[in-house]
This record gives structure tokens, C-alpha cells and sequence, in this order.
């Protein structure tokens, strides 16, 4: 094994080779699009520090039994998005991967051919300077670390060794160590907020990012979530605080009052952002508890033996609630089990509740609707200018019904009267 650090244009030069086992060509313009971003990036740290250099990555390489050749074991995404950005730049550049290689597959020549499209387009729109920079960056400035194998049983090992440190490393993980970097000139608030981070339960930072600011800015917006991985992380890289956009002012004076949804200026304010929603789930776990006024909600969220949907329409009321204390601070009782009601309602809809029918109940899909209230109440609350709004929705709850289990029977029976003893 043997590994060495080469610039791109190194390592675009080699002999290599997709073997057939490689997956499908899959990056789509968002991949490209945060590689050209990091590329200017680099670029522009370039012009300010001498011999600067930026590392695009790790690649794996095998030699194989011709060995006059390298297989591509880990890299080939990368490689080819950034063989496509130099043939835009230099269409007279050759390289061997290009010349010999067969693209057969499908879904590899769709890409290709899109990625390459998005990359002219996002290029001609660079000043002329910047295409010099660029094609002289690829030997000067950018790149990577070339580990190169003899025996591929040694090259799959390591590949299976770096995914699976790669997947242990989470999305709020990957958001420390940006908006750290973004900190460096300031190393004392740098160790500061690393100090107070590390406080906190790395298990309730990744829910409090995948199970409530994640989805609830998506129902806000009415559009359906997702799971919240690593290719999602650009909605938190918040905003530079150099910016000299609009709404980055906005955020500079906003601070350090946070709203889901809303800009904030990148480094420190991502970590303030962080600890201020972990400190308001706290609030709002007590309130729950401790609310006598919410008794009666609490014990039917503590009822026994709950099924998985009636989880997740309880599930559904804590980010709602989430939402209305985010916009409102405050815990005003009929506003809150207005939201009770609406949540837990999907439950006596469905007779089997699961998080896709969560996800299609929180944005108020009205299309052919199943349910009872198709009401967009995220994206009510978002919009709303005062807590009474909410308050006042008209949420309809309905009566028992043969066919209900048991569970269904009984929460509908206590929505009833919960809303005022009868159905409407």
C-alpha cells in the first residue's frame, strides 16, 4: 500500500480505469454544484495565501493484474465531475479515463450529459479571470491524497473502513466542523463554543436537528420532509458574516433572536442557534409535564400500549408545538389543544399511521384528502401575526365508529371532549 499527496491535474493524468463492478455515474448538479463552490473557495483563499492548498479528498486506486492500469475503487464521482469541469475549461485536454473508457450504462450518460450542461452554465457566468485561475488551480492549489493498493481484497477493506467512519460521522457533526472553520480567525471564541457543545448529548443535537427544526421548516414552507442527512446540511451553513445581501443584515440585527426558517450569520450563531432549541425542547418537555391545565393531554399521550401510529401523531404534536413556541412563546391553553386535536385526529383517521402519512398530513395536502382537517397549521403558524390565530382555527373532530379499535375509539371519544363534547 502506498499513499502520496498529487494535485488534481496528478491525478486526472493517470491511466485509470472504472472497473465494471462501479456503481452507475449518480452525482446530480447539487453534488457538482458544492464542488464548483468549494473549488472558488479554494480559488479565492488561493489569491490571499501564499502556496495555499485545498484538498479535495481521499481516492482509492487498485492496481490491477495487467498492472498497467489503476481501477477506480473509491473517487469515481468525484473524478468524473471534475474531468467534466476541465474539458469545459480546456476542450483541448486529454486524458486517459476519458479516451478509453466506455460509458454504456444509462443513468451514467444521463448524467454526464446534465452535469456537463450545468457546468458550462455555471462557468460562462465566471469573469474571463476566473477561467485562468481555475484550469491553474487544478495544478497548483487543488488536490488529494491517492492511496494505491496491490491486492484489491486490501483496496475493498479500506474502502469498507472509510464509509463506515464516514457514516459514524453525523450532519450536526459536519456542521460543527464548518462553522468552526469559519471561525478560526477568533481561536478563543473558537474553543468556547467547542467547550459548551460538548456539553450537550450528541444523541439530543441529532434530534433536535432531525426531528424538529429539519421537517418543521419543511411543513413551513408546505413541502414534504425528508431525512436529514449530510446532503442536507447547507440549509444550517447560515449566512457569511461578510455578506453584503439584504437579508444577511437582516440577520446580523436579528441576532441573537432565532425563528426556524430565518437566516442567521454563520460560525458562533450556529452554535447560539443550536444551544437556544435544545434549551426551548427542555421548556417545553416541563411544560408538558407540569402544566396542570395540560393533564389530561399529558396522561393520553402516557396512555398504555400505544401503536406506532399513535406515536407518530404524538410525534406530530410535539413539533407542532415546537413550531407555535418557536413563533409565539407562549403557552396559551386553547391554542394548544387546538394543535392536540388536530395532530391526534390523523390517528382517528387512519386506521394504519405511518410517517408517510404524517408527512402528507403536516403540509394540509387537500387532494382527494382522507382526513378530517386538512389544514396546513405549520404553515398557518409561519405566517401568522398573533397567537390568537391559531387559537381560533376551527379544528373538527367526528364521533366513533364501528370498525375503530379500541385506541381509536378512545382518543376519539377524549377529543370530543376536548373540544367541547361534541362532533362537528
Amino acid at each position: 500500500m502506498a499513499a502520496e499527496i498529487v494535485s488534481v491535474q496528478q491525478l486526472l493524468s493517470m491511466r485509470l480505469h472504472i472497473p465494471g463492478y462501479q456503481r452507475p455515474y449518480r452525482w446530480t448538479t447539487r453534488n457538482v454544484a458544492a464542488l464548483l463552490g468549494d473549488i472558488d473557495t479554494a480559488i479565492s483563499e488561493a489569491d490571499m495565501i501564499t502556496d495555499f492548498r485545498y484538498r479535495i479528498g481521499t481516492v482509492i486506486l487498485h492496481r490491477n493484474d495487467l498492472g498497467d492500469c489503476l481501477d477506480i475503487v473509491d473517487g469515481q464521482q468525484r473524478i468524473l465531475s471534475l474531468l467534466l469541469l476541465m474539458l469545459y475549461l480546456d476542450p483541448d485536454a486529454s486524458f486517459p479515463l476519458l479516451s478509453e473508457a466506455v460509458f454504456s450504462d444509462s443513468e451514467t450518460q444521463h448524467n454526464l450529459r446534465t452535469n456537463y450542461v450545468f457546468i458550462a452554465d455555471w462557468v460562462d457566468y465566471q469573469p474571463e479571470e476566473w477561467w485562468r485561475k481555475a484550469k491553474a488551480a487544478f495544478s497548483d492549489t487543488l488536490e488529494a491524497v491517492v492511496i494505491t493498493v496491490n491486492r484489491v481484497e486490501e483496496a475493498f477493506q479500506l474502502f469498507d473502513s472509510q464509509n463506515t467512519r464516514g457514516r459514524s460521522l453525523d450532519p450536526h457533526d459536519l456542521l460543527k466542523a464548518y462553522h468552526l472553520r469559519a471561525m478560526r480567525e477568533d481561536p478563543y471564541a473558537m474553543r468556547h463554543v467547542v467547550r459548551r457543545w460538548e456539553e450537550f448529548s450528541s444523541d439530543e443535537v441529532r434530534d433536535l436537528f432531525a426531528w424538529y427544526l429539519f421537517p418543521i421548516g419543511n411543513w413551513e414552507l408546505r413541502e414534504r420532509t425528508r431525512p436529514f442527512t449530510a446532503q442536507e446540511i447547507d440549509v444550517y451553513k447560515g449566512v457569511p458574516e461578510r455578506s453584503g445581501y439584504s437579508y444577511a443584515a437582516r440577520a446580523r440585527r436579528a441576532a441573537p433572536c432565532f425563528q426556524i426558517g430565518e437566516p442567521f450569520i454563520e460560525g458562533n450563531d450556529f452554535f447560539l442557534m443550536a444551544e437556544h432549541y435544545l434549551s426551548m425542547h427542555d421548556d417545553l418537555v416541563h411544560e408538558l409535564n407540569e402544566n396542570s391545565e395540560l393533564q389530561s393531554i399529558r396522561e393520553m399521550m402516557n396512555r398504555k400500549s400505544p401503536t406506532a401510529g399513535f406515536r407518530h401523531a404524538c410525534n406530530l404534536f410535539r413539533c407542532v408545538l415546537f413550531a407555535y413556541y418557536d413563533r409565539f412563546h407562549n403557552f396559551d391553553v386553547r391554542a394548544i389543544r387546538k394543535l392536540f386535536t388536530w395532530a391526534l385526529m390523523v390517528r382517528v383517521d387512519m386506521q394504519a399511521l405511518g410517517f408517510d402519512t404524517i408527512n402528507k398530513y403536516a403540509v394540509g395536502d387537500r387532494a382527494k384528502s382522507p382526513y378530517t382537517n386538512a389544514i396546513p397549521m405549520f404553515y398557518k403558524i409561519a405566517r401568522a401575526r398573533s397567537h390568537t390565530e391559531i387559537a381560533d382555527v376551527i379544528v373538527r373532530t367526528r364521533g366513533p365508529h364501528e370498525g375503530m379499535n379500541s385506541e381509536r375509539r378512545e382518543l376519539c371519544t377524549f377529543l370530543l371532549e376536548l373540544s367541547g363534547g361534541s362532533s362537528r
